[in-house]
């Protein structure tokens, strides 16, 4: 380790009240903490949804009497004049010193007396941030505050990294935040949910963790990232951004101590498929195994999401593979033979429209089908595979270049082109395959020749067929009857 480099913990109480660092590695203290907020540091942009969340989770942990609850890393670089510059962990640092505040917290918060840059959005998040804290603890009594205020101080714990080389703190920071930044949203889940697994037995937690980590960890967090996240985005009708640490909160579920009607609703739905696919009851009676998850339904917390992550990523996996005898439900179709052509993987339309694709294949396996289809399942899911099929590369054909605005307004019913609507509301909303190819069916229009763009139209759907791989995808939209000339 650096000479320069040195490492420590502090609790909330002493580094924003006592102006100081609880211990070092050595077990001593650190005193005459200054913080400070430098130019170079970016604007403050947690929002009301991330103070919120961050209260919870220290209410949480609090009524779980945990003794100690970190709550991440500061990053500090201790200057000439023995001032500590704040490298990373400004957002929280900020956000505490306005939770202690809102609190009532009676003693002195130098922090909150630094000056600010004058970013407008510091300035905007600051004040908005505080009224958000004063208006959720209104309703707390005297005495909960007081609680809560004696754990924030005395339980709530950051992890320091304290350097007076400048350029070894921006390395440090570029380190930890470079340092499996793909696999982030995903593995942030893991730990909150870790959280939640304390009642559970070593073995077992053990037995959960080693299932995550065989899944390949690239693909699962494509899983969360590409496909549940903006399933749960469209379905709702809402444009999907990307999954990061401000809105895994989609993932983060229903906790054990959560009480409210819909919770134990959904909490008793899970046990009751949980008790059942253990016991028995499905061998003696021939019955099928019950799902104990459904895509547009809230998560139970803690081992049930590893359980979650599992069965999805089996389906998904079972529906991206045309194999002839691999799994249950995309054996050995024609038309993904087709979009499983190397030309149709390539470039960003085409990764798109394929994501659109297999989403709604997803969204209709896991409404419709058992986790062992019979014959009729299957034949029904054929049918949905033609639908989606054409109402996914229906947009394809209309742009000659598309990206990811064009390909959301389509999605969500506001483009100009044919068969523009939420294929993903439609699903959630039926009661039955019949019900459901019904509606699409009033939903699907054939497209024109006039329709397609410029490279599409001039192409021979009657391409050459190789080993019943047709070239071209448009030669299923013919032979459905979904082209007219």
């Amino acid at each position: 380790m650096s000479t320069n480099l040195k490492l420590a913990i502090t609790n909330i109480g002493d580094l924003l009240i006592k102006n100081i660092i609880s211990q070092d590695e050595n077990g001593r203290t650190i005193d005459k903490i200054e913080l400070k907020i430098p130019n170079y540091q970016r604007p403050y942009k947690w929002s009301p949804k991330n103070v919120i969340q961050l209260l919870d989770d220290i209410i949480a942990a609090r009524t779980l009497n945990k003794e100690c609850y970190r709550v991440g890393t500061l990053i500090l670089h201790e200057d000439k004049e023995k001032s500590y510059n704040i490298v990373d962990g400004q957002q929280r640092t900020i956000t505490f010193s306005l939770l202690l505040k809102a609190l009532g917290e009676k003693d002195q918060i130098d922090f909150l007396d630094e000056q600010l840059s004058s970013n407008p959005y510091t300035l905007f998040n600051i004040p908005n941030n505080y009224r958000t804290l004063q208006r959720r603890l209104n309703n707390f009594e005297v005495n909960e505050k007081t609680e809560l205020i004696a754990y924030i101080k005395n339980n709530c714990e950051l992890i320091v990294v304290i350097t007076s080389d400048i350029s070894e703190a921006f390395q440090f920071f570029d380190s930890q935040n470079a340092r499996g930044k793909k696999l982030y949203p995903h593995d942030l889940l893991k730990a909150y949910h870790l959280r939640e697994m304390d009642s559970l037995n070593p073995k077992e937690t053990e037995s959960v963790v080693k299932m995550w980590e065989e899944l390949p960890q690239k693909k699962l967090s494509e899983m969360f990232s590409n496909y549940l996240f903006r399933l749960k985005e469209w379905s709702q009708g809402n444009w999907a951004g990307d999954l990061n640490e401000s809105n895994i909160s989609k993932f983060k579920g229903i906790r054990k101590q959560d009480n409210f009607p819909y919770a134990q609703f959904y909490k008793g739905a899970y046990s009751y498929a949980d008790s059942v696919n253990h016991s028995p009851l499905p061998f003696v009676t021939g019955t099928k195994i019950l799902k104990p998850f459904q895509l547009n339904t809230p998560i139970v917390a803690g081992k049930p999401f590893f359980d979650y992550a599992k069965h999805y990523f089996e389906i998904l996996t079972d529906i991206q593979n045309n194999d002839k005898y691999y799994g249950y439900f995309i054996n050995d179709n024609n038309i993904v033979k087709t979009l499983d052509l190397r030309k149709y993987k390539n470039g960003v339309g085409n990764r798109i429209t394929r994501l659109l694709f297999d989403t709604t294949i997803l969204l209709y396996v896991d409404r419709f089908c058992p986790e062992h289809p019979s014959k009729i399942d299957l034949d029904l899911l054929d049918q949905f595979v033609i639908f989606a099929f054409i109402w996914a590369y229906s947009v394809r054909a209309q742009y000659k270049n598309l990206g990811w605005q064009s390909a959301q307004n389509y999605i969500l019913g506001n483009s100009d082109k044919v068969n523009s609507f939420n294929i993903y509301k439609e699903i959630i909303n039926a009661e039955s395959p019949t019900s459901l190819f019904s509606s699409l069916s009033e939903n699907i229009y054939p497209l024109s020749i006039n329709d397609l763009n410029k490279i599409v139209e001039q192409k021979n759907i009657e391409e050459h067929c190789e080993k019943n791989i047709h070239q071209n995808y448009l030669y299923y939209f013919q032979k459905n009857e979904f082209l007219l000339s």
